[in-house]
């Protein structure tokens, strides 16, 4: 008696295939845009790094040699020294020690 019929959907919006689409489509943009993001950032990266040193360092009984990239060679030297007591020192006042080291030997190339 005159009464419109109720929406087949609560929303009142489009159906759920074309909502699930939707989802998907956004979902697919966003990773797209992270993957870019993140290759751009990769290769800004390798752009400032212009210098790569190999390490090599005796601390607390054990030897490990690790490689790291800089803007120069000090900043190479550096990064490698670190990463190379976050594996021989355990604890603050043991990585300040390995990282004030001298290392063994070092070779760069850029």
């Amino acid at each position: 008696t005159g009464v419109p019929p109720a929406e087949s959907h609560a929303s009142g919006g489009a159906s759920p295939a074309k909502t699930g689409r939707g989802t998907r489509m956004r979902v697919l943009v966003g990773i797209l845009l992270a993957a870019g993001f993140a290759t751009a950032m990769y290769f800004a990266t390798l752009a400032e790094a212009l210098v790569e040193c190999e390490v090599c360092l005796h601390f607390g009984g054990k030897r490990e040699c690790r490689v790291a990239a800089g803007a120069d060679e000090q900043a190479a030297v550096r990064g490698a020294i670190s990463n190379a007591c976050a594996l021989l020192a355990r604890g603050g006042t043991q990585a300040l020690r390995c990282d004030a080291t001298p290392p063994d030997s070092v070779r760069c190339e850029p």
